[in-house]
Order: C-alpha cells, then structure tokens, then sequence
C-alpha cells in the first residue's frame, strides 16, 4: 500500500466491477462453507469449547475469502474493479477512526435496545471460549477474529458487494450492503453491530476507492470487542 497522501479518493477503482452474478455466487460460497460445512465439522469432531470456538472465530474469514475467490473467479475481473488497490496512510487513519465511531455507535445502540427491553440472542460466546485455554489462545482468537474474519469479510462484502451496488448509487451501495452484511449475521444481537461496521466500510470504500481502509475499521473494531469480551469475562 502506498504511503503517500497525495493521491486523490476515487469512489469506485479501475476496471468493471462485478455484477449480480458475482454477489450471488460469493454470498452462496459463503453461506455454504459457515452454515454448511462449518456446523458439518463441530458435529463430527465434537472438539470442545476451545477448539470449537477457535474454529468458529476463524471460520467466518474461511468463508469471506472463499465467497471472494469463487465470486473472482465467476468471470475473472482485474482486482482493482473489486476495490483491491492501493490507498493512502490518510485513509488508513481514518479506517481506524471510523472502527471507534462505530465501535460507541453500535454499543450505545445495543444499550438503547436492552433499556427498551430488546435482548436479543447473543450468539457470538463462543468468540469468549475461545480465549480461555490462556495466552496462546487469546492470541489465537484475537489473530481470527480481528484479521482473518475482516480481511475475508471485507473482501467480499465491501469487494464484491459494496463494488456491485454502487452502480445504482451510493445509498444502495453502501446502505444496501451493510444491510446484506448484517443480515449475514443473523437477527441477533450481532445485527446491529454489523450493521453500523457496515456502514462505515461501505462509506470507506465508495469515498477511497479502496477496501483496505474498510479492513482497517473492521480490524480495529474487531480487536476492542474482542479484548472487552475477554476483560468482561475473566479472561483478561
């Protein structure tokens, strides 16, 4: 990535952009490997708590990248229609800026909901079993969660979605995707947080031309929810 600053944002890249073909197909390969052959694999090893958090941390980078390759692959597009091009130090910063908005954003929303009587499942503690087996597992958890998960997900949401919509406008594109890219999640209380993640990456990628400031937001988010999830339950 480039360190110089004096390049101008641009909203979509180089190269044609991927299509519908290409979000059904990386959506579809995602679903298959994380609901598919992810509970497939927990069933028939039955690993435990650790391992099986472990696994599942990493599992959602797993699918964000193999959803990515095979909607790559669909038509074989240059990457930088995908947002896969250089970005400036100036972005990169602001990535980390827009994980802490939506970090308060989305942890403000969550207290509005439970003082409305809104608590929705969490499902996401196994993320918490999977830093209890001690330093190493913690650092383990914390490599998957807050760098294999948003490197995948960000390519393939942000990449490939994101990229694809924003032909009909920025509010479909960015709004459209961070809804998909919730809804991916679930309706938990994951949603929300995905959504607001979501909205800050999309906004990233259509103003920078680049998904890697929205990999930084996800990255930085990621890190602080895991580290307080850990802190919160005695791990830390």
């Amino acid at each position: 990535m480039s360190r110089s600053s004096s390049a101008p944002p641009v909203t979509t890249g180089t190269g044609p952009r991927p299509g519908w073909v290409e979000i059904i197909v990386g959506v579809a390969v995602l679903a298959a490997v994380a609901y598919g052959l992810g509970p497939l694999v927990l069933r028939t090893l039955d690993p435990g708590p650790l391992a099986g958090g472990l696994f599942l941390t990493a599992l959602s980078g797993i699918a964000g990248i193999a959803g990515f390759a095979a909607a790559v692959a669909v038509r074989r597009r240059p990457l930088s229609g995908f947002g896969i091009r250089p970005t400036t130090v100036r972005w990169l910063l602001l990535g980390v800026a827009g994980a802490l908005l939506a970090f308060v954003v989305s942890r403000l929303l969550a207290v509005g909901m439970v003082l409305v009587g809104l608590e929705p499942e969490n499902i996401q503690g196994s993320y918490t079993d999977a830093g209890s087996g001690g330093a190493w597992s913690v650092a383990l958890s914390l490599l998957f969660l807050a760098v294999l998960t948003p490197l995948g997900e960000e390519l393939l949401f942000r990449g490939v979605v994101t990229s694809a919509l924003l032909r009909y406008g920025a509010v479909v594109g960015v709004v459209g995707s961070a809804l998909v890219f919730a809804l991916a999640h679930g309706l938990n209380a994951v949603f929300v947080t995905a959504l607001v993640v979501g909205l800050v990456a999309g906004e990233l990628r259509r103003r920078s031309g680049s998904v890697w400031p929205g990999v930084v937001t996800h990255l930085a988010h990621n890190a602080m929810a895991q580290v307080v999830a850990l802190a919160f339950a005695g791990v830390l």
